[in-house]
């Protein structure tokens, strides 16, 4: 579990922004955060999120940012590996995520909201 970082994005709902087609990470599509801070360290860590799961990464080695996995991924930046705190996981709708990375990759960035239900 990640109840900080859980909290810290919660504290920001409704969060609205583009995501993009990572660069180094797989099949995944980020939201690129710059300088953002979420006042979190790492925790319930990975490398590897599975489809669905959606990372944090508080910055440090690279700037902030937020994945979404739609398919195999090693998450890391120009600098090399990164670990994000897995603090959502989608549990409907996983079939229609590599549309989404496909979308990001070919067509542009692509509008993201999330919001309390």
């Amino acid at each position: 579990a990640a109840p900080e970082t859980c909290a810290a994005f919660q504290a920001r709902l409704p969060f609205e922004s583009k995501v993009v087609h990572v660069r180094w990470s797989g099949e995944a599509v980020w939201i690129p955060l710059g300088d953002m801070q979420f006042g979190v360290g790492y925790e319930n860590h990975t490398s590897y999120p599975s489809p669905g799961q959606i990372l944090l990464y508080p910055g440090g080695i690279s700037e902030t940012e937020i994945l979404l996995a739609y398919g195999g991924v090693h998450f890391a930046s120009k600098m090399g590996q990164l670990a994000g705190n897995h603090f959502i996981t989608l549990t409907s709708g996983l079939d229609m995520l590599p549309e989404i990375g496909r979308m990001a990759l070919w067509s542009g960035a692509q509008t993201i909201r999330f919001e309390a239900a």
